[in-house]
């Protein structure tokens, strides 16, 4: 790989990042609402999947419990322990979010010869298995 790919990925994250703002969030709450999309999560957890600090993590959730999209709930069984959850209005925040970034890469493979553009979709694939399988054995190594 060269530096071609890592300015992709940089510039790629850029046009996530317009394109989530359209509809009024931040990138790493895009991020917070899809990793909740999965599922309940501690905040610690969160945390570390976020790779964010735990402060940082807690000003990021104050802010989508605020807006309606996330709750905070104890957790049965500690009460030490409280799970952050996708509320309705959050999926559906989430939804637009993903539409709003779906319209913004279907507008740039506009820009790709046709036969290029399925290669395109389908290396954004490979990648995410990529993350969700690097995601997944580093939480299986805690």
């Amino acid at each position: 790989m060269g530096s071609g790919h890592a300015r992709a990925a940089a510039r790629l994250g850029k046009v996530v990042e317009k394109a989530v703002g359209e509809v009024d969030l931040t990138l790493p709450q895009y991020r917070m609402l899809a990793h909740l999309a999965e599922g309940t999560s501690a905040a610690s957890v969160l945390a570390g999947n976020l790779a964010v600090s735990k402060p940082s993590l807690t000003a990021l959730a104050d802010g989508l419990v605020a807006r309606g999209l996330v709750e905070r709930r104890a957790a049965a069984g500690d009460r030490r322990r409280v799970d952050h959850v996708l509320t309705a209005d959050g999926r559906a925040a989430l939804a637009a979010a993903d539409t709003a970034v779906e319209t913004r890469l279907e507008g740039l493979l506009a820009h790709l010869p046709r036969p290029s553009r399925r290669r395109a979709a389908d290396g954004l694939a490979l990648w995410l298995a990529a993350l969700d399988a690097a995601r997944n054995d580093r939480l299986a190594h805690r």
